[in-house]
């Protein structure tokens, strides 16, 4: 339940954080592509059963 939450709220955040959007366009791609990796980690994690 709590893997599942954790993944949700991840995706809402890297959407948020794409450069295509008006407020995020100076950031660049550095924290998509961060909160991309931190979504991959708890995803293999959630398949290994470790979340």
């Amino acid at each position: 339940m709590l893997g599942t939450i954790l993944v949700i709220i991840l995706i809402l955040l890297l959407l948020g954080a794409i450069p295509a959007w008006p407020y995020s366009l100076g950031w660049g791609y550095g924290p998509s592509g961060l909160l991309g990796l931190i979504l991959i980690i708890i995803l293999i994690l959630m398949l290994l059963g470790r979340v």
